[in-house]
């Protein structure tokens, strides 16, 4: 299973998803089973490493953040099984670039995954333009729908 985390410039949120799905896929013992990247929608941070503040909060925690970003294309879609999107603009994108309607159905939110957002606001909030407090709740909200998408996915 092969399945690609997605933000608008893969700086902050998705890398943060990638590192703390690579985490808990390691803790379930699940890493020849779930394979697991990152992408942006846009091209604007292209190469860039992520947000020091993400790769900040995913150090206190314990969580490698390697990496550079990159653009998600119409290929990829061939390459991942799931493409979990951090919010509904992201989704929308995505959707709009599919080559088709099998292509198209791959992409989810993230947070679908997590059973606490049951019914209430799907998205993962962009922290970059806030504090610090911003990257500590996108950590815990990737992390409790990370443990969410172990359960869906494990065999």
């Amino acid at each position: 299973m092969r399945v690609c985390f997605v933000c608008l410039g893969n700086i902050c949120r998705s890398p943060t998803a990638e590192a703390v799905m690579r985490h808990r896929v390691r803790e379930a013992g699940l890493e020849g089973v779930i394979e697991v990247e990152s992408a942006g929608t846009g091209s604007w941070h292209v190469g860039d490493p992520p947000d020091a503040r993400a790769a900040a909060e995913a150090r206190a925690r314990g969580i490698p953040m390697t990496g550079a970003a990159r653009r998600f294309g119409r290929g990829d879609f061939d390459r991942f099984d799931l493409v979990l999107a951090m919010d509904r603009e992201n989704a929308a994108h995505l959707r709009r670039i599919a080559p088709d309607g099998r292509a198209a159905a791959k992409v989810r939110l993230l947070r679908e995954f997590d059973p606490r957002s049951a019914g209430g606001d799907l998205s993962v909030p962009d922290p970059y333009y806030g504090g610090p407090e911003g990257f500590s709740t996108v950590f815990d909200l990737v992390d409790a729908a990370c443990l969410g998408l172990i359960d869906h996915l494990r065999p």
